[in-house]
């Protein structure tokens, strides 16, 4: 099915398991921070899902972290269709959401390099996000260790 036909929309608190599954199956592999239903339920408003046909197949969120940063989380397409132009609908919701927030920086942590490159991000060094670090890096496993590589977009 092509991306074309895919709904990009605010995520909605029957999404919850879609989106606790769809996350867990990536957190289980270790590329992905697991999230609790309860935490789902409770920051459901920063979630964006992608349908196709009526299913969840997408999903995505913002989280501010200060007044001119913002971070992609949890962004993650089911087994199926990935290669769609699926990942790149939610980014561009998100990065749109960033700019009516009037927020100028997007960043996000990735496995994915190439993936962030085609939607216009740049390869950047993780210590210049002191509000990601203080935030969350001190409460990660990995916060010694980390692999991920960090990525921004300045919004114009």
């Amino acid at each position: 099915m092509p991306a074309t036909t895919a709904v990009c929309r605010r995520a909605k608190l029957e999404d919850v398991e879609p989106l606790f599954q769809m996350i867990d199956g990536y957190a289980q592999r270790g590329i992905m921070l697991p999230r609790s239903r309860e935490m789902l339920s409770r920051q459901i408003n920063d979630f964006v899902v992608t349908e196709v046909d009526g299913l969840v197949v997408g999903c995505g969120s913002l989280c501010q972290l200060g007044e001119e940063l913002v971070e992609i989380r949890s962004l993650g397409i089911s087994e199926g269709y990935k290669g769609r132009g699926l990942g790149s609908l939610l980014v561009a919701q998100l990065v749109e959401e960033a700019k009516n927030l009037g927020i100028p920086k997007v960043m996000a942590l990735t496995y994915e390099v190439s993936f962030f490159l085609k939607n216009g991000f740049e390869v950047v060094e993780k210590d210049i996000f002191p509000e990601k670090v203080w935030t969350d890096c001190i409460h990660c496993p990995k916060q010694h260790a980390c692999d991920e590589i960090a990525v921004l977009k300045i919004l114009n």
